[in-house]
């Protein structure tokens, strides 16, 4: 069983910086794609990153350059460092895992809250 467990969000105020956790087990960390997705009150999920098994690593255009998401392989562990906070990156942040392309995993979410 694939189990996610995200952690770091809080109340943090604009222009800030939080970084969020998610630990992976049930599965072989290395193999899956992870990815951070957010989803703000009234809206959909939306995409924040993904980082690919080789490293590689893609971002949602709003979280450019204030964003960074990284892995560690060893600890079975994906994070998000965020930073220049807006109020407008409030939502409930989800991990994602992905195995074979298609199967994925979701963690249950951490709130973030950036006061203006």
């Amino acid at each position: 069983q694939v189990q996610l467990v995200e952690s770091g969000g809080g109340l943090v105020q604009a222009g800030g910086s939080l970084r969020l956790s998610c630990a992976v087990s049930g599965r072989t960390f290395s193999t899956l794609v992870m990815s951070w997705f957010r989803q703000a009150p009234g809206r959909e999920r939306d995409f924040v990153a993904h980082i690919m098994r080789s490293g590689g690593i893609y971002y949602g255009d709003s979280v450019k350059g204030r964003f960074s998401i990284s892995r560690d392989n060893a600890k079975n562990t994906v994070y998000l460092q965020m930073n220049s906070l807006k109020p407008e990156d409030t939502g409930v942040y989800y991990c994602r895992a992905t195995e074979n392309g298609s199967s994925h995993y979701w963690g249950q979410g951490t709130q973030v809250t950036v006061s203006s």
